[in-house]
């Protein structure tokens, strides 16, 4: 099975061969639970999210990852943040391509559909904020959904 690895500012990690545009999404319920998977490539827990295909536009991709890693259907609202740091690697052991990180991060609404796992999710659940802190998952991710918890009036750019 191929195997996702994080890097961050490690001098062990691989050289950076690729760049791809991908998104991630938050989807909070009235409960005040966020959307997540436990992935199936690293095991770590993570808002839905993947590469924006050509042809397609970066709400398209949000909405179709989205479903295809959850079950669940959205509609965008707005911009959480954009995440471009070189110093975070993420290697696929499949392709050996070591990607620079370049995510936007939204923010959407559920519309429908039921909690579903996927090959790309070995679970999804809706998590109680109180409980997030103590689930397992990278660095980034993590910095993403304190970002979104702690959000000022304007996106985050780094």
């Amino acid at each position: 099975m191929s195997k996702r690895i994080d890097y961050y500012d490690d001098p062990e990690a691989p050289s950076a061969n690729s760049m791809v545009p991908s998104v991630n999404v938050v989807i909070e319920n009235d409960a005040g639970e966020i959307l997540m998977i436990q992935r199936s490539d690293n095991g770590n827990w993570a808002v839905p999210g993947g590469a924006i295909d050509l042809g397609e536009s970066m709400s398209q991709a949000a909405v179709r990852e989205t479903k295809e890693e959850t079950g669940i259907d959205c509609e965008i609202l707005d911009v959480i943040g954009i995440y471009t740091d070189p110093k975070h690697i993420i290697f696929y052991t499949s392709n050996g391509e070591a990607r620079q990180e370049f995510s936007i991060v939204l923010r959407a609404r559920a519309t429908g559909g039921i909690p579903t796992p996927s090959s790309e999710s070995i679970k999804v659940r809706w998590v109680p904020a109180a409980e997030v802190s103590g689930l397992r998952m990278d660095r980034s991710m993590r910095r993403r959904i304190d970002h979104y918890s702690n959000r000022g009036p304007s996106p985050y750019i780094d």
